[in-house]
């Protein structure tokens, strides 16, 4: 992307792995806050400081990041001209029952973070971006490996069927033999064309 002329900012928001237990521990209940506000604060330094222009920002990310992608649309609205999610989240409900029903050791870490107290916790459906299609007036384009093991494939075809319903611009890309880490090169580089075409033409670089 950076090669395409764009100015990337790569956080590493509060409940990254790497930088030790109180700034992982900080990211707990924080999916759709400050997990969120961590990124969109980036994008208003750079923008307080000159390097980008704030009317021209997307976002973009995979797994926990496409989750970020589609809050970034649909819960922290504002800050992003256009939103592209590989493998992520939009229904934490359904993310919470689908986990528990394989592990729950993964039930006890979606819980933990997404803030709830179980899986019947009203916050799950108030920081689901499926729940809130209505909300979002960006385009967006999820992307996801048809055999993801991590994130279910339906959780970007509910979240396209949302947004087709609320009257919203979305494109859903399956990619075919993939799994969640985008495993197969010709696959990968499928994801990053599309990508940078939709990029390209929701918010071309100067």
């Amino acid at each position: 992307m950076a090669s395409r002329g764009y100015a990337v900012l790569q956080v590493n928001f509060r409940g990254s792995d790497g930088y030790g237990w109180p700034f992982l521990s900080a990211g707990f209940g924080e999916w759709g806050g400050k997990m969120q506000t961590d990124l969109s604060d980036g994008v208003r330094y750079l923008a307080a400081e000159g390097i980008v222009d704030p009317k021209r920002v997307c976002i973009v990310g995979a797994s926990y990041g496409g989750y970020a992608a589609l809050a970034g649309a649909a819960i922290d609205t504002g800050v992003y001209r256009c939103a592209a999610s590989y493998g992520g989240v939009s229904d934490l409900k359904r993310m919470v029952a689908w986990s528990k029903a394989r592990s729950h050791e993964s039930f006890r870490y979606w819980i933990r973070f997404m803030g709830a107290d179980s899986g019947r916790d009203q916050i799950l459906t108030e920081r689901s971006p499926s729940a809130l299609g209505d909300r979002v007036n960006i385009p967006v384009l999820l992307i996801h490996g048809r055999d993801d093991s991590v994130v279910p494939l339906e959780q970007s075809r509910g979240m396209s069927e949302a947004l087709e319903k609320a009257g919203k611009p979305v494109e859903l890309l399956v990619l075919k033999g993939e799994d969640h880490w985008l495993s197969r090169g010709e696959t990968r580089t499928e994801m990053l064309s599309s990508i940078v075409a939709f990029l390209e033409k929701h918010n071309p670089p100067n």
